[in-house]
């Protein structure tokens, strides 16, 4: 027997998404994905240095990343995109991304319940196995509402 299920395409997520919003701006791109995984590129520009005239990528932007990663880590989990909200990421900062690097952001989603996900992951700038950050998290599940064109 086939499963006929919807599978959310973060491939196609991230080209709605590049064109507004917070992840439109900050220009991120999409990477790879598994069942449970999706992984982000952010590109690194000036404008996102923690300091003008610093070399230390922000924060911000690095936690955006993870938070949108995670997001579709959980909804290629599910195979369904409905609406989650962020309860709580924390992100353990390793070390400065490099300057000029662009920061990958890879989340898996390894826990779905009836009104929770749980993801972890990390952030690297070309080395996986030298991470800028690790995250670990949980989301809320709220309602089961697809945008037209968001799955299968």
């Amino acid at each position: 027997m086939t499963d006929t299920r919807p599978s959310f395409d973060p491939r196609r997520a991230v080209q709605l998404m590049s064109s507004r919003g917070h992840s439109g701006w900050l220009g991120m791109r999409y990477s790879a994905h598994g069942d449970d995984w999706v992984e982000l590129e952010l590109p690194w520009r000036q404008d996102l240095l923690a300091e003008a005239g610093g070399k230390v990528l922000a924060s911000g932007p690095i936690l955006s990343l993870m938070d949108m990663a995670s997001g579709m880590a959980i909804w290629r989990a599910m195979a369904d995109f409905s609406a989650i909200a962020t309860l709580d990421l924390r992100v353990d900062y390793v070390r400065p991304a490099r300057e000029g690097a662009n920061v990958f952001g890879r989340s898996q989603c390894y826990r779905v319940t009836r009104s929770a996900a749980f993801v972890r992951g990390f952030a690297h700038d070309g080395d996986a196995d030298d991470p800028v950050a690790h995250i670990q998290g949980a989301f809320m599940k709220i309602a089961s509402s697809v945008p037209v064109g968001w799955n299968g």
